[in-house]
């Protein structure tokens, strides 16, 4: 477990001990594995910080959790007669949206895609599939805050897919569960409603490499390849690994080594880039926080060479905002800036 994930596990076992909010693990009565990534994957940023950070952070996002969560942590409140914060969302903020249906697209628990659809809707309407961050090591695709919501309202449907986690998958496996969700969801596109040539790829920070490798490396998708209509990236840094591993930091260089490992052959064949030239997707967002240096260059630079290449796209800087909150506010006031790019995209690509 590298450093940044074995802090926040660590301030997550005590603040499950010690707030109202949770109750966990000294008691011998822990939440599940999915629960505990989504408050991790939630709060990333505060727990770097320290425990009172990592607790006031879950108290301010409690109508960001997903509904199974939820209801696990009030289920572990109530066993100790207590009641608190989640049991209220703040006013002005929608719940969260509750899936229509889920996709199997294979054995394991994660390979799931849950499917949020339209109110009545009548003709087939385009597909945003969404792709989770976590550093490829930890992430929940039950995490999707009013995504779902705001672009049903748009008129399109919304899915998010889980896939297998680093380290007992190599990131290429990933890669392959993205690419047989997707061929899983447009098998059923009929029975679904949606348009099945329709598509489009949305990721944030891992999962925005993710998107990106599979919509420039047909290989993940197969015949599905050709419904990618286009990529929404949210604040990535993976896009060409070896130049990231070569200037990273300590700690952020052993996210990527324990993703990647220390061989450059494996470095080049799982970065979007190289592919790039072939049969690239054809439109592409690349929306990344103005201030941070890493997803900056590498957003200009994986744009830089995809439209070299003759393909439509745009690397725009959000301000104000900070890598996690690009994800968790897009759909909500707070996030007009990247909520605005995306719908203008997809009005784009879709219209």
């Amino acid at each position: 477990m590298n450093r940044p994930v074995r802090i926040l596990a660590h301030l997550l076992a005590g603040t499950l001990a010690a707030t109202p909010i949770l109750a966990q693990q000294q008691r011998g009565a822990g939440i599940s594995e999915d629960c505990r990534e989504e408050l991790i994957q939630l709060c990333w940023e505060a727990g770097e910080s320290d425990r009172a950070a990592f607790r006031a952070c879950v108290r301010e996002k409690r109508a960001e959790i997903s509904e199974s969560c939820t209801a696990e942590l009030r289920e572990r409140m109530r066993s100790r007669g207590r009641a608190g914060p989640l049991e209220t969302r703040p006013e002005g903020l929608r719940p969260a949206a509750r899936p229509a249906r889920s996709v199997l697209y294979g054995e394991h628990p994660r390979q799931q895609v849950d499917v949020y659809e339209p109110e009545a809707a009548v003709d087939p309407l385009p597909l945003v599939l969404f792709v989770h961050g976590g550093g490829w090591r930890i992430g929940s695709h039950k995490l999707v805050q009013v995504k779902p919501a705001h672009l049903n309202a748009q008129g399109y449907y919304f899915a998010s897919t889980g896939y297998r986690l680093v380290p007992n998958v190599t990131v290429e496996q990933q890669a392959e569960d993205i690419g047989a969700a997707l061929k899983a969801l447009r098998g059923q596109a009929g029975a679904i409603g949606f348009d099945a040539d329709r598509i489009v790829l949305m990721g944030h920070s891992a999962g925005a490499h993710l998107a990106a490798l599979v919509a420039t490396d047909p290989k993940y998708a197969g015949e599905a390849f050709e419904a990618i209509r286009g990529v929404v990236l949210l604040d990535g840094a993976g896009y060409d690994v070896k130049a990231q591993m070569a200037g990273a930091a300590p700690e952020l260089w052993q996210v990527y080594y324990n993703a990647f490992t220390a061989d450059e052959a494996v470095q080049e064949a799982l970065s979007p880039v190289t592919h790039v030239g072939g049969r690239d997707a054809p439109n592409w967002l690349a929306l990344y926080v103005a201030d941070r240096e890493a997803s900056s260059a590498q957003s200009e630079a994986l744009t830089q060479r995809l439209r070299a290449s003759g393909v439509e796209a745009e690397a725009v800087a959000v301000e104000g905002t900070d890598h996690g909150r690009m994800n968790r506010e897009l759909g909500m006031e707070a996030g007009e800036a990247q909520t605005r790019a995306v719908d203008a995209f997809l009005a784009r690509v879709f219209g």
